[in-house]
């Protein structure tokens, strides 16, 4: 076996965001692009010789080559054994998981996550360390680094692996085993949910509908909700994943999963629906003409993840990322669990369930999981609902309502300025940042200013502390504007404005999001000067 030492130039472009390099396609196709990437990556690693590497993707264009160029590149830099999902496929809870069980030394994911796909698309390279989680900052910013000054990267001169057959290869000693990307992971929920009482409730006429929209999650989906729980066949759709999603947006929200929603709300409609985004690593809830927010699903989650065996010893605390609406603080202080509010990044989450303080973790962002894995996990998320609706023989909405008149509604809604000049979105946050002092106890409207403030954190585990991780604008009578810039994108900014409102009079707990909204969002337009900055007059997407 030939391994060669290939000359290559830095790039300097190889910053990696909140979730890995996303960049274009055309970027990754660079010459030497991911290359320099992957062995930047393997630089600044320790220990690795003879371990195993978790290595898979989503299937989004330039999978198939990307991984390729991954294995060998391993094998030149003297992995042991490098575990392959068949065809390349892996969702990013399955990667985590696999670390975990195999005690394998990290692994590589080849996503985007939920960013579109094909050949105009967008691709990404993310590593996972020995816990089964994201690389933190400081490994991430010392990939950057090696980045910045690489001048050669390793290679072993072979043909392309075959990847169509689950089974194991020996090349030059180092093993390659292509494994079925779904066996392990769909065992181990069989582990965590009562998967009797979910096959009884689809025995008595449950139906469902899972849209994996071509992504990765086809494969599991088939394979859980149809063959293991009896959900029937074309219960799941767009079950195939494909280089450009057939066309879709791989993010399940009510925007890029209409089809799904307008299903929902028509005569057509199931008893629930769901879809997962790119990855499997993010996920959407749907009752009959219901739309479950994703933080009133953290915080009904939260409500009964007591009632199912696999956690009741483990009932640590609650963890949501600060832009997540505060309808879970609600249950965790009912049911006495320490509450811990982090920033966006799923990594965040990583530390407190490392040190058993965290059960359950939620973000706004249609993402949820638990101490099962180090990942957010959009199969587990919709497993748990059926594990739900089994127990309790409700529906979503009754359910969600239920919680409501409990606590009250936080009305909750996400709009998107997205690729907006990096520079001009930079400014309008600095400029906000410097009036930040001047803000309390102004009025606008009918809402009066609390406080403003930047919201920086310290975690409670390690002491590492994180800095301008957005900005929090509260109002006297409990609403909440918060804006910061997203880390996922491949290209320019995205500017998000998230807000909440809380209405407790029960009456009250039906009306439309955005005429409740309504007037919070023009005073954050005046507060932050959108049109003045961006000169746009609506978001992209409003979620």
């Amino acid at each position: 076996m030939d391994i060669k030492s290939i000359t290559t130039k830095p790039y300097l472009d190889q910053k990696p965001g909140t979730s890995g390099l996303r960049k274009k396609v055309s970027v990754y196709k660079q010459d030497n692009y991911l290359e320099n990437y992957i062995q930047s990556i393997f630089d600044s690693l320790k220990g690795f010789e003879g371990k195993t590497l978790v290595v898979g993707g989503d299937g989004r264009y330039f999978n198939h080559e990307a991984i390729q160029v991954v294995i060998k590149m391993a094998i030149a830099n003297q992995f042991g054994t490098i575990m392959v999902g068949q065809n390349g496929i892996l969702s990013t809870p399955a990667v985590s998981y696999l670390i975990r069980k195999y005690e394998a030394f990290g692994g590589i994911i080849l996503t985007a996550s939920h960013n579109p796909g094909g050949p105009d698309g967008d691709f990404g390279v993310k590593f996972n360390t020995s816990n089964g989680g994201a690389a933190l900052e400081a490994l991430t910013d010392a990939f950057f680094k090696r980045s910045q000054v690489i001048e050669r990267y390793w290679m072993v001169d072979i043909p392309d692996i075959d990847l169509s057959q689950i089974g194991e290869q020996d090349i030059g000693g180092v093993k390659v085993q292509v494994i079925d990307p779904v066996c392990d992971y769909a065992d181990y929920m069989q582990e965590i949910f009562d998967f009797k009482a979910i096959r009884q409730m689809f025995q008595n006429g449950f139906k469902m509908r899972f849209d994996a929209m071509n992504g990765v999650t086809g494969p599991y989906a088939h394979r859980i909700f149809e063959e293991m729980l009896g959900a029937g066949l074309g219960s799941v759709v767009h079950g195939t994943p494909l280089p450009d999603f057939g066309g879709l947006h791989p993010e399940p929200n009510l925007v890029h999963a209409k089809h799904l929603v307008d299903m929902m709300y028509s005569s057509e409609a199931v008893d629930f629906a769901a879809a997962s985004d790119g990855d499997g690593d993010r996920y959407l809830i749907l009752g009959k003409n219901f739309f479950l927010n994703p933080s009133d699903s953290l915080a009904i989650m939260t409500q009964y993840i007591d009632k199912i065996p696999f956690y009741q010893d483990k009932l640590y605390g609650v963890a949501r990322s600060m832009p997540t609406s505060y309808a879970a603080d609600f249950v965790a202080k009912d049911k006495n669990y320490p509450l811990y509010q982090t920033p966006t990044g799923w990594k965040f989450f990583g530390t407190l369930l490392e040190a058993d303080k965290a059960t359950i973790c939620g973000e706004e962002s249609f993402g949820a999981s638990s101490l099962h894995i180090r990942e957010k996990d959009g199969i587990w998320a919709v497993l748990f609902w059926l594990n739900i609706l089994a127990l309790t023989g409700q529906d979503v909405s009754t359910l969600t309502h239920a919680l409501w008149q409990k606590y009250g509604r936080v009305y909750t809604s996400l709009h998107n300025y997205e690729e907006l000049d990096s520079d001009t979105a930079n400014t309008l946050l600095n400029d906000l940042k410097m009036r930040l002092p001047a803000l309390k106890d102004q009025r606008f409207k009918n809402y009066q200013i609390l406080s403003a403030e930047v919201f920086n954190y310290t975690d409670v585990v390690t002491g590492e502390e994180s800095f301008n991780q957005g900005i929090q604008i509260y109002f006297t009578d409990g609403s909440r504007i918060i804006t910061r810039l997203s880390g996922t994108g491949s290209s320019g900014a995205t500017l998000r404005l998230y807000f909440n409102r809380l209405i407790k009079d029960p009456t009250k707990l039906d009306l439309d999001v955005q005429l409740v909204l309504k007037d919070l969002v023009e005073v954050a337009s005046e507060i932050l000067k959108i049109k003045e900055y961006t000169g746009r007059d609506y978001p992209t997407t409003i979620t």
